[in-house]
């Protein structure tokens, strides 16, 4: 009898080895995507050469609502650069630059 109930306490060990294995794994993922998100905003997302360039075609671009559009979504996105919030100046920015580009 007390051999069976040993084995059932390995097995019981070893599942939580392994859960525990899975939580620091998901832990250090969940620690390191917001980071590298944001080191890939900065390098070709949100930067400002890229407001320089989109608010150069925004100026270009004739008057109408989807120059309003660009004009609203570049301010967004300076708001968000200056707020360091680098995942929402980088939808804005890409917002901006597709309203450039027209429909």
């Amino acid at each position: 009898m007390s051999l069976g109930l040993s084995q059932e306490q390995e097995k019981e060990s070893n599942i939580m080895t392994k859960l525990l294995g899975v939580i620091a794994i998901a832990a250090v993922a969940l620690a390191v995507a917001p980071a590298q998100a944001a080191k890939h905003a900065a390098m070709g997302g949100c930067s400002s050469a890229n407001l320089e360039k989109t608010e150069t075609a925004i100026e270009a671009m004739p008057d109408g609502d989807g120059k309003l559009v660009a004009q609203k979504e570049i301010a967004a996105a300076q708001d968000s650069l200056l707020n360091g919030k680098m995942g929402a100046c980088g939808a804005h920015l890409n917002k901006a630059m597709h309203a450039t580009m027209g429909k």
